[in-house]
């Protein structure tokens, strides 16, 4: 089972100056060591013990993708996602468009498949540099493959993130999402919290050993 692990930054709504935007870089670079420590935690946590329908688990931009407290039913995205493909569907909502990608080293991505610019869809294009590039061909917007950051172009925040999982059969599910920038652990919190106190606990989540001790009692 592996589950995307996606990078960060929180740019907001409006453009920043480029003072503040190095700033952001900076955080965004200072960060990647700490998603990808909570990415470990959250697949040891996932092949604990989550499930959906017997199954183990684990980024619509109109209204904010991932705008959602609750967790969002999981979503069966494909049978199978062979190296250097990539699957067009719906999560959270059947109105939220989304994008899964396998890249060429095995990694999975899923991504918000709406520009944070104006809206327009997002394409992956295979042929771009060894992870290819995710593409909005209205205003030449550019996102990078791995960790859905603006890499070119108008767009004013990365792209929000889609929490995928691999299935032993192979299958691929979308378990949970990320508001655009929201680190990875924060955003399981946001959603795991109350529906998963156990897993918020494994987790570390604020306040999820309270509620699981509430719960138990």
């Amino acid at each position: 089972m592996s589950l995307t692990e996606p990078p960060p930054p929180a740019a907001g709504p409006d453009r920043v100056g480029d003072d503040a935007a190095d700033r952001l870089r900076d955080r965004i670079s200072a960060d990647s060591l700490t998603t990808r420590r909570d990415y470990l935690r959250i697949v040891a946590t996932v092949s604990g013990g989550l499930a959906v329908g017997g199954l183990g688990v684990a980024t619509g931009i109109l209204h904010r993708h991932g705008d959602s407290e609750g967790l969002p039913p999981a979503k069966k995205v494909t049978d199978h996602l062979a190296p250097g493909e990539s699957v067009a569907f719906r999560f959270p909502g059947d109105e939220d468009r989304a994008l899964a990608v396998r890249l060429s080293d095995g990694s999975l991505v899923g991504y918000s498949a709406v520009c944070t610019h104006l809206a327009c869809a997002v394409l992956w294009r295979e042929d771009r540099g060894a992870d290819g590039e995710l593409y909005c061909p209205c205003h030449e917007g550019v996102f990078d493959a791995r960790s859905g950051e603006v890499t070119a172009g108008p767009p004013p925040r990365p792209l929000p993130r889609i929490f995928l999982t691999e299935q032993s059969d192979g299958s691929v599910w979308a378990v949970a999402t990320a508001r655009a920038g929201e680190p990875t652990r924060e955003a399981l919190c946001r959603q795991f919290g109350k529906s998963r106190p156990e897993t918020a606990r494994a987790l570390g989540c604020p306040g999820a050993e309270r509620a699981t001790g509430s719960r138990r009692t």
